[in-house]
């Protein structure tokens, strides 16, 4: 399975892919410039994780690094509110393009252990991702740092690699 993680910057890209693959949870991670590629076996599935940065000038990048992958992984900071317009409003322009018809999205509005972070149903209201009818949405308010909700990460992503 090949997937790609974007987002903006300070959402917990980097942090997922290590907590995915180490099992561990590290507080200082350095923001990812270009992109980053981690490999990992889980249940008999190879899963290729396209690690993206989610600085302004690298989110141009995205939809080459989105093309033919099995699912699409948007990860939030849901406690940022200040920051969730332009979250959603990178996610619907980066999903208009038609290279990425169809390939499914995994919404993880990470940090939900911070005060105020949104629960999966209020992001989804607030990424207006209802509007997505072209393709599978799943949404989950996960924690990195208390590792809440990974394995449902998890088992998404497998059953999708097997689909």
């Amino acid at each position: 399975m090949e997937l790609s993680l974007v987002g903006l910057n300070k959402g917990g890209k980097s942090t997922l892919v290590q907590v995915l693959t180490t099992g561990q949870y590290q507080e200082d991670m350095i923001p990812t410039v270009g992109f980053n590629m981690r490999k990992m076996t889980k249940g008999g599935v190879t899963i290729k994780m396209w690690d993206l940065g989610g600085q302004q000038r690298f989110r141009n990048l995205w939809e080459r690094y989105c093309r033919g992958v099995q699912a699409i992984v948007f990860v939030v900071d849901s406690a940022d509110l200040d920051n969730l317009p332009a979250a959603a409003r990178e996610l619907h322009g980066l999903l208009e393009k038609p290279s990425l018809k169809g390939i499914p999205l995994l919404v993880l509005g990470n940090k939900n252990d911070l005060p105020g972070a949104l629960s999966a149903g209020q992001l989804s209201d607030a990424m207006n991702l209802k509007s997505l009818a072209d393709r599978e949405v799943a949404v989950y308010s996960i924690s990195c740092k208390r590792q809440h909700n990974i394995n449902v990460t998890l088992e998404w992503l497998t059953k999708h690699a097997k689909a």
